[in-house]
C-alpha cells in the first residue's frame, strides 16, 4: 500500500485521510501550472462522475451525487482555470452531496504521475518511489517518542504509513521503546489517516494473536478480514496501560485504531470526538494532475458490528485536545500508584503526580507570597518579575542562570524549570529544597 505527503492510501483496502486534508498548501507546481481549458475542465468533471458511478461504495447515494454535480456544471460553477480551485469546487460538491469524509478532489501532479505507473493503483501494489522517500523523511509518521515521568512511555504517530519490508522496522523501534514502559500514551491528534496495515501494525502488539480485528467490505468482491499478526519482533503489552490521544483531526486509519482501542477495551480514549471518516477508498489518477478519491468500501468492526462513518469515535475523557497529554499522563500515574505497594515506587509516582495535577489544574500562588518571595537563602537568590519567581545559584557551575519557578500547588510549592528533582517551598523568613529520594526537606534561613 502506498502514502503520499498526506497519507493517502492508493490499495482498495486502505484507509486514507479524510478531506480535511484539502486545508494543505498545494505543491509548488500546481501554482505554476497553466491555466486549465474548457476541454479540461469537462473533461475531469466527467471523470469524476464516472469514478463515482462505477465504484462507489453506496450506490443509492450516487444518483444525487450526480445531480449536484450536473446542476454545478450547467450553472458554470466549475468555470475556474486554477486546478486547485476546481479540485477545492468539485471536494465542496462531492462531500455535501454524499456527506463522506472520503470525498474529495485534490490537484496534486507529483502524485498523479506516481499513480499512473503501470501496476499502480491494484491491491497490494508495491510503494513508489515517493512513498519511500516520504516515509524516510518523516520516520514513517512515527515522529516523536518521550519518557515521561513515573516512566510513562509517549509515542507520537502524525499519519500511518506503510511501505512494505521498511515501515514494520520503525515500529518494532518504537514498541520496544514503549514495552519498556509501565503504561504507554499514543498520540493521534491531527493524524489524518494512511495505510490499514500499520494500524494492524500497531494495534498487534496490544491484542492476542489471531483475534479478527476488521472486515472490509465491497461490493463485488469477498469481504477482506484483517487478524492480529502472529508474530511481533518486539513482543506484545497486552494488558499493559495504553492511553490514545484524539481530536477532530484524527481521521480515518487514526479513528480506525482508536476504534480497536475502544471496542476491544484495551485501552482509554482521552481528547475530543474524531472526524468520523470510516469508509475505505481508493485513490484514482484524473488527467491532467488530480487524484480523485472514492470510498469504494466500508469497514466492520467485529465487536460492534458497524463503524464510526459520521459519528467518529468519542473519547472516554472528553477534554480539550490541548490538554489531552497533561490528563492522560495524570491518570495513567494515578492508576499505577493504585496498582502497587512498593514504596519506592510509591513515591516515585506521587512526586510526578504533584507536577502532573498541576499541569492539568495550573494554580496561582497568592499575591503576598509572590511579593514576599524575592531574597536570599545561603546560596540561594530568588527574584521576581512580571512572569512569576525565578531561582539562581550564583557561582555554581551548573546553574549558572536563574530557572523559572513553576507553580505545583496554591500553598507555594514549586518546580525548577529544567532540574526535574527539586521542588521548592516558601515559608516564613525560609524556603525549602525538596530533592526527590530525600525524606524531608531542607530548611534554608533568609540571610
Amino acid at each position: 500500500m502506498t502514502l503520499n505527503a498526506l497519507a493517502l492510501s492508493l490499495a482498495l483496502s486502505g484507509l486514507a485521510t479524510s478531506a480535511l486534508a484539502q486545508a494543505a498548501p498545494p505543491p509548488a507546481e500546481a501554482r505554476a501550472m497553466p491555466a486549465l481549458s474548457a476541454a479540461q475542465r469537462d473533461a475531469v468533471v466527467d471523470a469524476v462522475k464516472a469514478a463515482y458511478r462505477k465504484s462507489y461504495v453506496f450506490p443509492d447515494k450516487v444518483p444525487a451525487i450526480l445531480a449536484r454535480l450536473d446542476a454545478s456544471q450547467k450553472a458554470g460553477r466549475y468555470k475556474a482555470a486554477d486546478p486547485n480551485e476546481l479540485a477545492n469546487l468539485l471536494s465542496t460538491d462531492l462531500r455535501e452531496a454524499s456527506h463522506d469524509g472520503h470525498a474529495y478532489l485534490q490537484y496534486d501532479p507529483r502524485r498523479f504521475a506516481a499513480a499512473s505507473e503501470p501496476g499502480q493503483g491494484e491491491p497490494n501494489a508495491p510503494a513508489t518511489d515517493l512513498d519511500r522517500a516520504m516515509a524516510l523523511r518523516t520516520n514513517h509518521g512515527l515522529t516523536e517518542t518521550r519518557l515521561m515521568p513515573g516512566n510513562v512511555r509517549y509515542l507520537r504517530v502524525d499519519s500511518f504509513q506503510w511501505v512494505a519490508d521498511d515501515t514494520g522496522r520503525a515500529y518494532d523501534d518504537a514498541m520496544r521503546f514503549l514495552k519498556g514502559g509501565d503504561a504507554v500514551i499514543v498520540d493521534l491528534r491531527g493524524n489524518g489517516g494512511g495505510a490499514s496495515e500499520a494500524v494492524q501494525y500497531l494495534v498487534s502488539h496490544f491484542l492476542k494473536p489471531g483475534t479478527l480485528e476488521i472486515t472490509f467490505l465491497e461490493a463485488g468482491r469477498e469481504p477482506i478480514q484483517t487478524r492480529v499478526l502472529d508474530h511481533l519482533p518486539a513482543g506484545r503489552m497486552v494488558g499493559k496501560p495504553l492511553y490514545v490521544l484524539t481530536d477532530r483531526g484524527s481521521a480515518s486509519a487514526a479513528e480506525s485504531f482508536a476504534y480497536d482501542v475502544q471496542q476491544f477495551r484495551i485501552g482509554t480514549l482521552v481528547g475530543a470526538t474524531t472526524a468520523g471518516a470510516a469508509n475505505n477508498n481508493t485513490l484514482v489518477p484524473v488527467a491532467p494532475g488530480f487524484m480523485l478519491s472514492v470510498s469504494t468500501g466500508r469497514p466492520v468492526h467485529p465487536v460492534s458490528g458497524t463503524n464510526w462513518e459520521g459519528a467518529g469515535v468519542k473519547p472516554d475523557l472528553e477534554v480539550k485536545p490541548a490538554g489531552a497529554l497533561a490528563l492522560a499522563h495524570l491518570k495513567a500515574l494515578e492508576a499505577l500508584k493504585a496498582s502497587t505497594k512498593d514504596e519506592e515506587r510509591l513515591t516515585d509516582l506521587a512526586w510526578a503526580i504533584t507536577d502532573a495535577e498541576a499541569a492539568v489544574r495550573p494554580v496561582t500562588p497568592p499575591a503576598t507570597l509572590l511579593s514576599a518571595a524575592p531574597g536570599s537563602y545561603g546560596k540561594y537568590v530568588v527574584t521576581a518579575d512580571a512572569g512569576g519567581l525565578w531561582i539562581a545559584r550564583p557561582g555554581h557551575p551548573m546553574w549558572p542562570e536563574p530557572r523559572r519557578l513553576k507553580p505545583l500547588t496554591a500553598d507555594g510549592l514549586f518546580a525548577v524549570d529544567g532540574i526535574d528533582v527539586l521542588h521548592v517551598g516558601f515559608k516564613p523568613n525560609a524556603i525549602e529544597l525538596a530533592w526527590k529520594g530525600e525524606p524531608a526537606p531542607r530548611a534554608i534561613p533568609r540571610l
